[in-house]
């Protein structure tokens, strides 16, 4: 399983104990692009920061590669996808790994990929 940006912000938060759970049941790979958007985000505190670096220090990322970035294009050539969510769904593609996001629809149509929204 390859989980998305907007779950791991959502398992932050003190009423989604159990998408945490599920997350630690699991243990999903992430994206280098879901680190980028995560601790990129120009509002989040110290804190938060520190967290969010223990989270993902424990997780497997997964790194954008030739074959990633040849399958994003395509992707990109196909469908009106975000630069953030070719590149994520792309690597779940390559790695033959499900999809976990809240953004389903964000992710509808694309040949071959499996998507999960374990908040559903």
């Amino acid at each position: 399983m390859l989980l998305d940006s907007n779950l791991i912000i959502y398992a932050s938060l003190p009423a989604y104990a159990p998408l945490r759970q599920f997350i630690a049941a699991h243990t999903p790979a992430v994206s280098v692009v879901s680190v980028i958007e995560v601790l990129g985000y120009h509002r989040l505190t110290p804190l938060e920061a520190m967290l969010f670096q223990q989270f993902f220090a424990a997780t497997l990322q997964m790194p954008i590669d030739d074959r990633v970035v040849g399958q994003a294009i395509a992707l990109r050539q196909a469908r009106r996808l975000s630069l953030g969510d070719s590149l994520i769904a792309a690597t779940a593609l390559i790695h033959g790994r499900t999809l976990l996001t809240h953004d389903v629809k964000d992710f509808a149509g694309i040949e071959g990929l499996t998507v999960l929204d374990p908040l559903a």
